[in-house]
């Protein structure tokens, strides 16, 4: 309503507004805090590349930003003011933005009052500990998940995106921001250890199997950064260009255990690459054949192959991906969101199309086993189906019709049943609970009608789970899984993503990569 508002006032007052000096008012109202270059300092980057998805700017520079240091500026700026400003830091800089290795180890911020505990300072079990993701107000709150206390809640950077990874003892958790921020945090201590911004505009993080090294997807520049765990230094900043040298934004990266590498799809570009994650990684061992034509290793690093690359040449670019269980195969989904692909990783090309349309998203799909055949499902982003698909034929087993398009799926070897969200549309407010060998809805929950109910996550047991009413004045509201019955409602700030420790570390059946 603003918006409009503004809009038709600088119809009725052109000569106004062209007196409207966006930059100075930048200077003197939102440098201090975003960087006089609007790269970001203790507020956000104000560039497109970070404010592509942001609605409501106007409003937010007049208003603020509840729990945050966001003050509005009505008193000081009109709306003329506003709309010209708001032109200002959604226009492309004069020159792309750089982020080089010496800036990431530049930011790197450790908390000197960081004290490491020798034992949990908790008497729940660590392994059963949830973290749940509020994004109304930019904190994490760290639930038991045997009696839903919460035992800390801490604030994290802005806009936590990609889901939290966990150091493989779980330990420590890794949490990333949109703008390229990554916080690390002791658990057992409940103390934040550090952070480092390691991009501008990143998409995801994954930790190595042995916990060594983090990797960090970059947008913004176009990168992917691999930093050491144990004190967030930066260990490689590696340019992603593909082999026609153009520059690429990286889709995604996700850890394959099984294959000691880091795997990621190039945006910009028909090619996937391995990163190895330890010398002896079996894709680039002395003994491995590559067995493809297009297949090439080439050395990044000086330690007997330590960050080796293998790249992939595919059709076209892969968006949104997730793995067979034991990492051999890639499914992925092209940009137009028409169908999806398989790529065996082992030897290197695709084997198989399938018939995914209206725009999967492969990046929340599951697996478990079914009849003694492992089958995968996904929601779709354009419709409201779930695609369940045989992962032996790659044949599509069933589409199953939901109430709109959904955007998450779980599901725990311990239940018979998936979670899946809808989570887009006017029926976002339920939640479908799907049997798995029925691939029937046994039960759509909807206890707030006309909010957001989306994202279930399971304990470690698989006995309760978890769903977010994704609203301001939220609350995560916890099931008996076998009775689907609700336990206890904990009001939250719009929580968002929840993720348990043990199906995380464990990479239990039922949870996404």
């Amino acid at each position: 309503m603003i918006r409009r508002i503004v809009l038709s006032s600088l119809l009725a007052a052109a000569p106004l507004f062209a007196q409207a000096d966006p930059a100075a008012d930048y200077a003197e109202n939102c440098a201090t805090c975003h960087g006089a270059d609007r790269l970001g300092g203790t507020g956000p980057a104000l560039i497109p590349e970070t404010l592509g998805r942001v609605k409501g700017i106007d409003r937010v520079i007049a208003e603020g930003r509840v729990s945050t240091q966001m003050a509005g500026f009505a008193d000081t700026l009109d709306g003329t003011r506003i709309a010209a400003l708001v032109d200002y830091v959604t226009a492309p800089l004069a020159q792309s933005p750089d982020w080089r290795p010496d800036d990431v180890a530049a930011s790197r911020e450790m908390n000197a009052d960081y004290q490491p505990a020798e034992a949990p300072v908790f008497d729940a079990d660590p392994m059963n500990i949830t973290l749940v993701v509020e994004t109304g107000d930019h904190h994490v709150s760290v639930l038991d998940g045997d009696t839903f206390e919460v035992l800390d809640r801490f604030a994290t950077p802005f806009a936590v995106h990609g889901g939290p990874k966990f150091s493989p003892d779980g330990r420590f958790v890794f949490i990333m921001s949109r703008d390229g921020w990554v916080q690390k945090y002791d658990i057992w201590s409940l103390q934040e250890v550090g952070r480092i911004r390691a991009g501008l505009n990143s998409r995801n993080i994954a930790i190595s199997r042995d916990g060594k090294w983090l990797a960090v997807a970059n947008y913004l520049p176009a990168s992917l950064t691999i930093l050491d765990s144990s004190d967030l230094s930066p260990a490689k900043v590696i340019d992603v260009l593909a082999r026609d040298k153009t520059p690429s934004r990286v889709s995604a990266v996700y850890q394959a255990p099984s294959r000691d590498s880091f795997i990621l799809a190039l945006k910009d570009a028909p090619e996937i690459w391995e990163v190895a994650t330890s010398p002896d990684a079996g894709p680039f061992h002395d003994g491995f054949v590559h067995s493809y034509e297009v297949g090439m290793k080439e050395a990044l690093g000086a330690e007997q192959g330590l960050f080796a690359r293998r790249r992939i040449v595919i059709d076209e670019p892969v968006d949104d991906f997730f793995f067979s269980p034991d990492y051999s195969e890639l499914i992925g989904a092209n940009r137009d969101g028409n169908k999806g692909v398989v790529v065996n990783l082992d030897v290197g090309r695709i084997i198989a199309e399938l018939p995914l349309p209206g725009l999967p998203h492969l990046g929340s799909g599951i697996t478990w086993e079914r009849d003694g055949r492992r089958v995968m499902a996904s929601p779709h982003l354009g419709e409201g189906v779930l695609s369940v698909i045989d992962m032996q034929d790659w044949t599509l087993v069933k589409q199953i019709k939901t109430d709109g398009p959904g955007f998450f799926l779980r599901s725990h070897d311990a239940s018979p049943y998936l979670w899946a969200d809808v989570f887009f549309g006017p029926n976002r407010d339920r939640m479908h609970v799907i049997d798995k060998e029925t691939l029937e809805i046994v039960r759509t929950l909807a206890p707030f009608p006309g909010q957001t109910f989306a994202h279930a996550e399971f304990t470690r047991d698989g006995s309760h789970v978890l769903v977010s009413l994704w609203e301001d004045d939220g609350a995560v509201v916890v099931y008996d899984a076998r009775t689907l019955e609700e336990v206890k409602r904990l009001p939250m700030r719009k929580p968002s993503g929840k993720y348990n420790v043990w199906n995380k570390i464990t990479f239990e059946d039922g949870t996404s990569h």
